[in-house]
This record gives C-alpha cells, sequence and structure tokens, in this order.
C-alpha cells in the first residue's frame, strides 16, 4: 500500500480542536501518524507534499447534493459530479430522496449505492424518502430504508400537508433513531412562485414567495416535534425568522437543527435583476436582512452547518423565460471557497468555520467525526490560503455549470484531496 507524508501543513481539526503544524502520514486508507515538526515517519514514504503555508482539513461532509442519477442524467451523473465533489473537497455527502424512481425502497437504496460505487464516488449517505414516493400520500417503509443504507428520512421539496400523517412519521423516525430533513416550504402560501416577495419581484412581475411560507412550514413541523421529542433538521433555510425560530426551539431544549446553502450568505434577491436565470433558486434568494441574519446566525452557531444544496443543470433548463426556468445553482466545488470567504468577511475562527463544513453536518447524519488523527480514514483535503482567483463557470468541473456568482472573488481553494487515502484532485496551476 502506498504511504504519503503531508509535511509542514497547518492542521485544523476541530473534533480535536486542533490548530498547528503537523505532519500527516497516510499508510494506505487511513492515517497512520499526526507528526510533530521535527519528528521523522517510521519506514519509507512513497510520496512527500510539501504543504508549507497550506491547511490541511478533514474533506466536508456535505448535507445535500444532487448528483442527477437515476433518472436525470442529462443535467449531470455520478461520473461527472464525483470529479467536481473531491475538486471541491468533499468526501461525504447526503443524497436527497428526490431521484428517479425516488429513494422509497431498499431497492432503489442499493441500487444508487452501487451506481456510486463504480463511479468510485465520495461516500454516499442517502435520505430515504419519508413517504412513498414522496407523494404525502402513505409513509415508506422507514425501517426497511434504515436496513439499506439510509441515515435519515427527508421529503426533499415535496410538501407533507397531512398532519396526522406527519406527526406519524415523526414517531415512526424517533423510534427508529433517525433524523427528519424538512426543507421548510409551505406550498400553498407559495402558490408557484418564483421569487422573493418584496421589491424586486414587484418591479420584475414576478410570482412572489413570501417568508411566510418558510415560516409557517417551520411552525407546523415544530410543533409536531413538540408532541414527538423527534430529531428534525430543517435544511437551506432562507429567512431571519426562519432562523429565530430555530433559535427559540434550541432554547427550549428541542432536538432541532438546521443548515443553509452556501450561497444564501452572499446573495439576495437583487441578483435577480435582469430576470437572470441563474439566480432562480429554491428557496429564493430573500433580502439584505435576510443574508445578514443567516450569516450572524451561521456564526453563532444557530444554524449549525453549511451545505453546497448542489442542483445542475443542462443549459436550456436555465433558457426559458424566468419563471419557467429549473431553479437551483451548482455549488460542489464552491462549498469550502464560499465558506472561507464567509469566515474571512465575519472574521470568525478557521477551526470553527472548519467545523460548519465536517463535524456539524457528520453529527445531524449519525456519523463518526471527521479527524485528522492515527487510526481513522485519509479523508484529507489541502486548502491554499492567499490564492486569489475569481470563479469562471467554464472552468467548472461540475457538468452543470449554473451560479449565479460567476465574477466572484476568492482567497482560498481547493489545492488537493484525498479520499481513503487515494488523490482524488490535485490542482496543476
Amino acid at each position: 500500500m502506498s504511504r504519503t507524508l503531508i509535511a509542514n501543513a497547518r492542521v485544523l481539526d476541530p473534533a480535536q480542536g486542533l490548530d498547528g503544524v503537523r505532519h500527516v502520514l497516510i499508510d494506505g486508507t487511513k492515517i497512520a501518524a499526526v507528526l510533530t515538526p521535527g519528528t521523522a515517519p517510521e519506514g519509507t514514504v512513497d510520496h512527500h507534499v510539501d504543504a508549507s503555508g497550506q491547511w490541511l482539513v478533514p474533506g466536508a461532509v456535505d448535507l445535500a447534493a444532487r448528483f442527477r442519477e437515476p433518472g436525470h442524467t442529462a443535467k449531470a451523473d455520478f461520473a461527472s459530479e464525483t470529479r467536481a465533489a473531491f475538486a471541491g473537497g468533499i468526501t461525504r455527502f447526503a443524497l436527497p430522496p428526490d431521484t428517479h424512481p425516488v429513494l422509497d425502497t431498499p431497492a432503489m437504496v442499493v441500487r444508487v449505492l452501487r451506481i456510486s460505487k463504480a463511479a468510485r464516488s465520495p461516500w454516499v449517505m442517502p435520505l430515504g424518502a419519508l413517504t412513498q414516493g414522496l407523494a404525502g400520500q402513505a409513509l415508506a417503509e422507514m425501517s426497511a430504508l434504515k436496513a439499506a443504507g439510509c441515515v435519515g428520512l427527508s421529503q426533499a421539496a415535496a410538501p407533507l400537508d397531512d398532519p396526522l400523517l406527519a406527526r406519524r412519521a415523526l414517531e415512526y423516525a424517533r423510534g427508529l433513531g433517525m433524523t427528519v430533513h424538512i426543507q421548510p416550504l409551505d406550498a400553498r402560501l407559495a402558490n408557484g412562485g418564483c421569487a422573493h416577495e418584496g421589491a424586486t419581484a414587484t418591479r420584475l412581475g414576478l410570482s412572489p414567495i413570501p417568508v411566510a411560507a418558510e415560516v409557517a412550514a417551520m411552525r407546523f413541523w415544530i410543533s409536531l416535534v413538540e408532541d414527538t421529542g423527534a430529531r428534525l433538521h430543517f435544511g437551506r433555510l432562507s429567512t431571519a425568522r426562519g432562523a429565530d425560530l430555530v433559535a427559540n426551539a434550541q432554547a427550549r431544549d428541542l432536538p432541532i437543527s438546521a443548515d443553509v446553502a452556501a450561497h444564501q450568505l452572499f446573495l439576495t434577491d437583487a441578483a435577480l435583476d435582469g430576470f437572470d436565470p441563474a439566480a432562480h433558486l429554491m428557496p429564493p434568494l430573500r433580502s439584505e436582512a435576510d443574508r445578514l441574519a443567516l450569516r450572524d446566525a451561521v456564526r453563532t452557531g444557530v444554524i449549525e452547518a453549511i451545505c453546497s444544496d448542489h442542483q445542475p443543470h443542462e443549459a436550456d433548463a436555465k433558457r426559458d423565460p424566468f419563471p419557467l426556468t429549473a431553479a437551483g445553482a451548482s455549488g460542489l466545488e464552491l462549498l469550502w471557497p464560499l465558506t472561507l470567504k464567509w469566515m474571512t468577511e465575519d472574521q470568525v475562527p478557521a477551526l470553527a468555520a472548519v467545523h460548519r463544513l465536517t463535524c456539524a453536518p457528520a453529527r445531524r447524519l449519525g456519523l463518526s467525526l471527521p479527524r485528522i488523527e492515527a487510526g481513522h480514514p485519509a479523508d484529507v483535503v489541502l486548502i491554499q490560503p492567499d490564492a486569489p482567483w475569481t470563479l469562471d463557470p467554464a472552468r467548472l468541473l461540475s457538468r452543470g455549470r449554473n451560479t449565479p456568482l460567476a465574477g466572484l472573488s476568492f482567497d482560498h481553494r481547493v489545492a488537493a484531496c484525498w479520499h481513503l487515502g487515494v488523490a482524488r484532485h490535485q490542482r496543476s496551476d
């Protein structure tokens, strides 16, 4: 087995509270040793990487990334998105259940895991469908989904309006020790809208989605958590009021957590000017006040994790009039750069920023915490700080190059990524 020494890196490991210069020895699929400078590793080394001035962090755990396979391979597939994920320093990710067919049977879960294994993808953590076909009419076989490998349950973006069915879903999930992941949006209040209810939507004549659509859905689910005690994770929050509801629930010791998509920390509905289809997202980009409140909630830990919400699309999906275009943006390769840009702008400690992409999401999925420690899987990412670059969507490795962040400047970039000890990405420039 190959042995690689990553020398002189600034190791940032929030699971241990470690922030210091170390040598990290990878032997096969595991980390063999973490050494202080001046200490030589035992035995021969096949590959030596001088990481002086660079950061070594655990691989990111992404709470929401769609690889579009099976069912939507015109947009992307495991082969294309695997390259993008490793280029983005992501070594584990949660797959929402809205594939086609839906991940509502053990057979579909096994099928997806086989596809991902053949593509040598990052570790896939499937979220099983909460209801059959995501139709909101009957519960899926939760126990069978867990046995097949699902780490949680989700309704993806599909509505579940039946209070009795929702309560039973939480009761069963609690009995199985599974977390329910909800993207909060009341479909009746959203009413088919495509933009945040505000001045921009009014000026452009776009159908609005009020803040209340997110808030009403969150209140519905929080009330059921109060009754059942089930673990609930709100994914992709977009509003200040939503963040306040999470903070209030946590203050009452309810088992509720939340994440936010990285692009929500940088963009507002002003990006829709000119009917830019790249800015058609769901949940929609909100106001500047919402953006600042989300940033503050991530800083304080109320929103504990940042995800990519990766949704690649083919070019034609973004060419119709704005309301008819497909919602979503490509985000795998931007997760680390955006998070570290937020860290710099909001003066957040580096360990705290790394925690938002590693330990926090791993805990929500019931996984062991990523560590740069002897005996643990060699899933590590080399970050190059002080390396200015500007986003050119044409250079993204994801087949979906749809992003509203074109032209944004960054100071950090992923230089290399090892997954189970194998170098899966290395920048050549």
